[in-house]
Parts: structure tokens; C-alpha cells; sequence
């Protein structure tokens, strides 16, 4: 798997990952869902530059300039419900994407810190032979994100794979490293430092779900 890291060098990025970390900043929901979406577009532009262009002519008012377009066909996909304004920013750059959403969260069945990943609803289109971007702020364990994968895998085999988070664990890295293909592009804005015990990301910023949205029962 070939790992892009976005953050380390400075930019508008970093100001808007601090931000979003920022437990003065963060309680306002509005302003927390809308840098996520800046960060979405910022991403989107640096992950541009892998994708696959050809040579176009446009006809202006005064003549016909030479170009290039973007050639892939585009699959959005994004798990619910924390990667919908990330997946808002991706969109207002790759504006003729197709789009899918796949619900993906952490059951205890026992009422302890052991967890199971459950995928349930999904609403995807044909990914055979596309582009396929998948999109979550947040990379923990990993096993959220190889769940997905895998269920996306049964629809069909895209010709390109790009996996796209905000936020990164060590420990996620080094599960998707050992759980999907060699040809998969993990673009990551920024590195953490570990998971806690209860595999939260440390520092991180919290949930990203409950930021945006609200807290769940």
C-alpha cells in the first residue's frame, strides 16, 4: 500500500486540522462540519494530482486552447455518518463523481471494550473498472475501513483504489498495510500518535460523528 502524508509539510491544511482538534473551536458543529469539508477539498486537490488525465481542446469566445481533463471514472463512496462532510468536500472538487454511502460501526455484543465491525446498509453504484475514493475522517483500528472494503469488494473491482482519512493511528496504518492490496493509495492528512485502550486515536479530536451531528444514544 502506498501511504501519502499531507500534513507534513505547512499550509492552510494544518490550520484547519487545528481547528478541528480545538475543544474551544470544535463545540460550534457548524464551523466543525465545514472545516471538515475544507479539509475534504484541500485533500481532494493533492490526490488530483495521482489521478489519470487526457488531452482535451476548448473552444473559448476568441479561439481553441489546448488542456487536460481527468480522464477516471470517479466513485465517491464515504461511511456514514461521521465521513458525509468530508465526503461534501471531496464532491465540490470532483464534482461529476459518482456517489456511494456505506453505514459501518463498532458492536459490543458482550457490553465490554471487545467489538466486532458491522456493515448494514448501503447505497453504492457499479465501482467495476472505476476510480474508487473511499473516504472517513477517522483511521482507529482500521477494521471499520477493511470491513467496507471488503463488502465493496462483492460489487465488483475497481481499476484504482484510493482510501482517503483525515486522521490516522499507527496501529490502523499497519492493519490496512496487512489487510488490503499492495496497489491501494492511503492519503492521510495527518499522523497521531497511538490508540488508548479503548482504541480511541490519541490525541485525535473525539467523535467525529457526534461533532457533527450530535450525540447518539
Amino acid at each position: 500500500m502506498q501511504t501519502h502524508y499531507l500534513s507534513e509539510d505547512n499550509s492552510i491544511l494544518n490550520h484547519f486540522l487545528g481547528q478541528i482538534r480545538n475543544v474551544n473551536v470544535q463545540h460550534d458543529s457548524m464551523r466543525f462540519r465545514r472545516n471538515i469539508e475544507r479539509i475534504g477539498e484541500v485533500m481532494a486537490y493533492e490526490l488530483s494530482k495521482d489521478l489519470h488525465y487526457k488531452n482535451v481542446e476548448i473552444q473559448t469566445p476568441l479561439g481553441i486552447k489546448k488542456t487536460t481533463e481527468i480522464e477516471d471514472k470517479l466513485v465517491l463512496c464515504s461511511i456514514l455518518r461521521a465521513g458525509l462532510p468530508l465526503h461534501l468536500g471531496f464532491l465540490n472538487y470532483f464534482d461529476n463523481a459518482e456517489n456511494g454511502f456505506v453505514s459501518a460501526y463498532r458492536h459490543h455484543p458482550n457490553n465490554d471494550e471487545f467489538f466486532d465491525i458491522l456493515v448494514e446498509y448501503q447505497a453504492v453504484p457499479n465501482i467495476e473498472n472505476k476510480t474508487l475514493l473511499l473516504i472517513d475522517p477517522m483511521l482507529a483500528t482500521g477494521q471499520s475501513m477493511v470491513a467496507v472494503f471488503n463488502k465493496l469488494m462483492e460489487k465488483g473491482l475497481p481499476k484504482e483504489i484510493h482510501i482517503a482519512v483525515i486522521i490516522a493511528a499507527p496501529e490502523g496504518i499497519a492493519y490496512l498495510e496487512k489487510h488490503l492490496p499492495d496497489s491501494c493509495h492511503l492519503w492521510v492528512a495527518t499522523l497521531d500518535e497511538k490508540l488508548n485502550d479503548k482504541k480511541y486515536i490519541v490525541p485525535g479530536i473525539g467523535d467525529a460523528g457526534d461533532l457533527a451531528y450530535g450525540n447518539k444514544l
